[in-house]
């Protein structure tokens, strides 16, 4: 049974998701202000995070980032009123894995946590597997099934989707992805004309692992196309 923790002030919005999700066979937890959330995340275990954004005690972007600061990978649905794209840009950014907009379908909603409840399981079955997900490029260590980078031996602080993202790369190397390529594998829903949010965090990844990042050593572009990670290392 999975585990989810609806912060939400609306009482009508709560009772609407928490049908559906009992109906998912998940086991749903709720909390109405920001601070008291923040507390409950530092405290228990959730297979899913939906998080409002206007949220007494403390906004739901503010505790998207603290969340993602403790390195927490709980996946988080963002729920909200901002239609605006740089409000979702700014929540993928924030560390997000999704952005719905309200007022929103039922049946949509339940279609992104089927998504995102799948994408968690295949990636339970890749860690599962031994042996085969540590990955190594001269001084670069990559170990998947821990989640956890090393450069000459010392542990780099990646967040989530950026672990992803130079997870994918270098157990593929060579192989150029488009931005659109890369938002659907990694944020798992396509987030048409959100491409540059991929190219925030190949930024801030390079500026992590790459001496020069004006001369990348690890993750390369490929001009017209996107990313790859360097297959002669």
């Amino acid at each position: 049974m999975k585990k989810v923790l609806i912060i939400e002030d609306d009482k009508n919005i709560i009772e609407l998701l928490s049908i559906h999700l009992v109906d998912l066979m998940c086991e749903v937890s709720t909390i109405r202000n920001g601070k008291e959330a923040l507390d409950l995340v530092h405290n228990n275990t959730f297979d899913l995070i939906i998080l409002d954004l206007m949220l007494p005690g403390m906004n739901g972007m503010e505790i998207c980032r603290k969340i993602r600061l403790f390195n927490y990978i709980t996946p988080i649905l963002i729920l909200s009123a901002k239609a605006e794209e740089i409000d979702k840009v700014l929540g993928l950014e924030t560390g997000a894995d999704d952005y719905l907009t309200k007022p929103f379908s039922v049946r949509e909603f339940i279609a992104r946590v089927k998504v995102i409840f799948r994408r968690k399981e295949n990636e339970r079955i890749l860690h599962d597997k031994p042996n085969k997900y540590l990955l190594q490029f001269d001084d670069l260590e990559i170990d998947i099934d821990k989640r956890k980078v090393t450069l000459q031996n010392q542990r780099i602080d990646l967040s989530p989707k950026e672990f992803d993202l130079i997870s994918l790369l270098a157990s593929n190397p060579g192989k150029s992805y488009s931005r659109m390529q890369l938002l659907n594998l990694i944020w798992g829903y396509n987030f048409e004309g959100y491409e540059h949010t991929v190219n925030t965090h190949i930024n801030r990844l390079r500026g992590k692992i790459e001496r020069d990042i004006s001369n990348p050593r690890f993750i390369l572009t490929t001009w017209g196309i996107g990313y790859r990670f360097n297959e002669d290392l």
